[in-house]
């Protein structure tokens, strides 16, 4: 699964900090998911779409093969 969290976050102007702070976990857990570590839960991606006000198909993406 691919995504645009950095280009999300840059459009609202948020750290991964700030992003991680609006939804409760680490910044860590921001960086692995930017990064393409870990795939974040059906709730924490709807969380995530929330604060960026977009649906969570703006934000991930399945890959082929997914």
């Amino acid at each position: 699964m691919k995504n645009n969290l950095r280009v999300q976050r840059a459009i609202k102007n948020i750290t991964q900090a700030e992003l991680a702070d609006l939804i409760q976990v680490s910044r860590q857990t921001i960086n692995t998911i930017e990064s393409g570590k870990y795939v974040p839960s059906t709730v924490l991606a709807l969380k995530m779409a929330k604060v960026f006000n977009v649906p969570v198909e703006e934000v991930f993406q399945l890959e082929e093969g997914d």
